[in-house]
């Protein structure tokens, strides 16, 4: 493995497809959080730093004690994981005043510290199943006559996740069957695996991220909230 990995995710969502126990019983009450477990089983637990921030109210901190809150966390990190899930954005609350857009801008941003300066993350997302074992509410696979295309619906994500996806300098087209524009290639810097394709190959999709990295120059980068 070799890398340190950030993941961001809302702890307590609950509209996720229940996980199996070790003996394969359904866990009731399956949330965000027990996904994050099974990522540490896959990966490793001394590789994982986690943002466990459910609950705790933003609106009156500054931005400096965000910054220092996450800024240990973060730092040593090459790879940030972005858990999407059905609820992971409160829609009733500014997104500055939640955790997860701050740990994705501060996971982007270049930061220096002791003289030294750490880069951009590597950053992808997992889509996790809604309770009923379905990840349409986020993109929707269609089988066309001229290609197989997918929807992805990131108006239901933040702001800055959305911007950091579809965001290549030189997208490449085509043409679609029913009338749409289709992106071919590594069109987001910040890609997205549904968990079920995850869980198979995880090192596969790491190193994928790693390599947008390497090329990060190649897309336009948002980095603030």
């Amino acid at each position: 493995m070799g890398n340190k990995i950030f993941v961001s995710y809302k702890y307590g969502d609950s509209n996720v497809a229940p996980l199996k126990s070790w003996c394969e019983e359904s866990i009731e009450s399956t949330k965000a959080r027990d996904y994050v477990t099974k990522l540490q089983e896959l990966i490793g637990v001394e590789h994982i730093n986690k943002g466990e921030n459910d609950g705790e109210d933003l609106s009156h901190f500054k931005d400096s004690t965000i910054e220092s809150h996450l800024r240990d966390k973060i730092y040593d990190s090459s790879v940030t994981i972005v858990m999407i899930s059905p609820n992971m954005k409160d829609p009733y609350k500014s997104e500055d005043d939640q955790w997860i857009p701050w740990e994705i801008s501060y996971s982007l941003k270049e930061i220096s510290r002791n003289g030294r300066t750490s880069s951009s993350n590597a950053v992808f997302a997992i889509v996790l199943p809604d309770i009923n074992n379905s990840y349409s509410y986020f993109l929707q696979e269609k089988q066309c006559f001229s290609c197989s295309c997918t929807t992805y619906f990131t108006d239901r994500l933040f702001t800055i996740l959305r911007e950091n996806m579809f965001n290549s300098n030189s997208k490449s087209i085509k043409g679609c069957s029913e009338g749409k524009i289709v992106y071919t290639g590594e069109y987001s810097y910040i890609f997205s695996v549904k968990w079920k394709d995850f869980i198979k190959d995880p090192d596969h999709y790491i190193n994928r991220a790693l390599e947008l990295q390497s090329h990060i120059d190649d897309y336009t980068i948002r980095k603030v909230v």
